[in-house]
């Protein structure tokens, strides 16, 4: 289903869409077609009887429904960072951490999405592109991934995390 003030427009290889946030365009297999009656838009294989084209059905119709709700809703991924004095904190176009190295560590916000810190130790990656919202959580993530032995370092939020138990030093 399409929401009130999201328009798509799809032709054969690529389609838009453009909502209260902003337009967005998504790429999708070829052989394809989608057809929009009324507020819902439907994906269709181009030649029912094709394998090759039928396979991707499922792909487009997903990408096309990532993209009409990033651009009406947008896209979150929350990451905690624990451990005693692991922090973040935004400046200009970059978040810097502390993560326990002896320098701290700049991570550069890329065009398009949105990311902010509350308290240093809870971070909010949003954007309109569900792929890159979640590629830039992996990648603040993989800067000091959760220790099992620990617990430190960078987690999703609700993330549960096995605890290994350490050596008994006998």
């Amino acid at each position: 289903s399409v929401p009130d003030g999201v328009t798509v427009r799809s032709p054969r290889v690529r389609s838009r869409c453009g909502g209260p946030r902003v337009r967005s365009g998504s790429r999708f297999p070829t052989g394809i077609l989608f057809e929009e009656a009324g507020k819902q838009l439907s994906a269709q294989p181009a030649q029912p009887s094709d394998r090759s084209s039928s396979k991707f059905h499922g792909l487009a119709r997903s990408l096309v429904a990532n993209a009409v709700h990033g651009v009406s809703q947008g896209f979150t991924k929350e990451l905690d960072i624990v451990g005693i004095g692991y922090r973040a904190e935004v400046s200009a176009s970059q978040v810097v951490f502390h993560l326990g190295y002896s320098h701290p560590v700049p991570f550069a916000i890329p065009d398009g999405i949105q990311i902010a810190v509350d308290k240093q130790n809870h971070i909010t990656v949003a954007g309109i592109d569900r792929q890159r919202v979640g590629q830039v959580a992996a990648d603040i993530r993989a800067l000091r991934k959760p220790d099992p032995y620990k617990q430190k370092g960078i987690r999703y939020t609700g993330e549960v995390l096995k605890k290994k138990v350490g050596k008994t030093g006998a």
